[in-house]
């Protein structure tokens, strides 16, 4: 008996339904991002190891899909250093390159790649999947979508500013309640700093970014583990736990921080951010959170990430100011800011809450039922015709029984199917049936484009 095939864990197929939500939400973002003058741009799937090494932390490589090298790979693996059973070592003789863990290294590298081909300051978006070898669990996947934007080649904190702005239109257009978290690694080097331990600042940032996942005592227990004496970890707590509006917290931190080079200038860069958006219309709400610290190594100022407020499923949307990252390639001197949507989870979101426009589903707007080979002959011109006038539609390929061809159209969720008999020929008509309503009326095939758009 053949065994059933399978897929690998934290993999999805998507039908054509869940497709046609996706792509919506894929139009949506990218309207967005067109909105704001960033242009697309793709990368391959896989970059040498080389690229990807090195940039995302050490639990961030440990995440990475190696792919091993064409051929025989052994070849130049001895017997002992199989045995030896040395992982890291072995991995880099037999692989030398990895799926993508994120879009915003293989972005670097283009830029650094095409410096004399592009115009400063550059801004792109990509849409493209990427992978992560996580364990997969509700809302974490091993291959998933990004959707992300960004701009390099400026320091310009209205950057910052138009991100939170691309944040605010785009869930905005897509219905979904949000926060949007903020946070400055300026100011978590200078809390490293003032509690006395400037060197752990990777450990602190890792540890206090699992805050919502396994709480303050869990961290507390991280940060001992990693060296941090008790003392600054009782230094700490208070200051992750500062209460009051945006503006009082970034009073306060003035205070906390005032011994701090790096930390004020992290606060001084927030008060701009929080400055400017007071003057802009934005919907959503916008908190300044202390223990937002997201892991990724590459970050160095702003860093952002939004939640949905009616669904459970951890972070939307992330990112944040890198000041270096393209010097790891060589390229110093070349600061970016950027952010990227989660689109396997938005569509968890809309679809848990159900807020797909109900259109959204339907791509076919009127199917027309086949009787037979006249009508067939008499029904193509009118599909090309409404075809032409961008109105979805298809005819049934056989002449099936009636009710299996309205099922198709009921399955399909097309809104209207189009009844074309002997009598219809004759008078150069079509009937057309609401499938909502029930509702039936016949429309001459000169208005039947007309008629259908203005139902639309």
């Amino acid at each position: 008996m053949a065994q059933t095939p399978s897929i690998p864990k934290g993999t999805r197929d998507y039908s054509p339904e869940v497709m046609v939500k996706r792509n919506y939400i894929f139009d949506t973002i990218k309207s967005v991002f067109k909105l704001y003058g960033y242009l697309p741009l793709e990368t391959p799937a896989m970059e040498n190891l080389s690229t990807l090494m090195g940039k995302y932390g050490e639990e961030g490589d440990k995440l990475l899909f190696k792919i091993l090298n064409s051929g025989d790979f052994l070849a130049s693996v001895t017997n002992s250093e199989v045995e030896e059973r040395n992982i890291p070592r072995l991995t880099n003789k037999i692989c030398e390159k990895g799926l993508r863990y994120d879009l915003t290294v293989p972005f670097a590298r283009f830029v650094v790649q095409h410096q004399n081909e592009i115009s400063f300051p550059f801004k792109r978006y990509q849409i493209q999947p990427v992978w992560r070898a996580d364990r997969p669990q509700k809302g974490r996947y091993r291959e998933f979508y990004q959707c992300d934007v960004d701009v390099v080649g400026s320091d310009s904190l209205l950057n910052e500013v138009e991100l939170v702005q691309i944040v605010d239109e785009v869930y905005k257009r897509l219905k979904i309640n949000v926060r949007l978290l903020i946070n400055n690694r300026k100011v978590l080097a200078g809390i490293a700093e003032t509690i006395g331990h400037p060197d752990k600042l990777v450990d602190i940032t890792v540890a206090i970014d699992k805050m919502d996942k396994i709480g303050a005592e869990n961290v507390n227990a991280e940060l001992r583990e990693k060296g941090v004496s008790e003392e600054a970890i009782e230094k700490l707590q208070p200051i992750l736990r500062l209460e009051g509006s945006n503006e009082e917290k970034l009073t306060r931190l003035q205070e906390i921080l005032k011994d701090s080079e790096t930390g004020l200038k992290g606060v001084a860069e927030l008060s701009t951010v929080f400055r400017y958006l007071n003057q802009l219309d934005i919907q959503t709400e916008i908190k300044l959170d202390l223990t937002l610290a997201r892991g990724l190594s590459y970050y160095t100022g702003a860093i952002f990430e939004v939640k949905a407020k009616d669904v459970e499923i951890g972070s939307i949307t992330g990112g944040g100011r890198y000041d270096d990252l393209t010097g790891i390639f060589g390229m110093k001197n070349m600061s970016g800011v950027g952010i990227s949507f989660g689109a396997d989870r938005i569509f968890d979101v809309m679809n848990q809450l159900d807020i797909f426009p109900k259109d959204s589903t339907a791509t076919t707007r009127v199917l027309f039922v086949n009787f037979g080979e006249k009508e067939e002959a008499f029904c193509l011109p009118v599909l090309k015709t409404l075809r032409n006038a961008g109105i979805n539609s298809e005819i049934y390929p056989e002449a099936a029984k009636m009710k299996k061809q309205m099922t198709y159209a009921d399955k399909k969720s097309i809104p209207y199917v189009a009844l074309v008999g002997e009598n219809e020929i004759n008078n150069n008509v079509v009937t057309l049936k609401n499938m909502l309503t029930g509702e039936q009326e016949s429309v001459a095939i000169s208005s039947l484009v007309d008629k259908l758009k203005s139902e639309n």
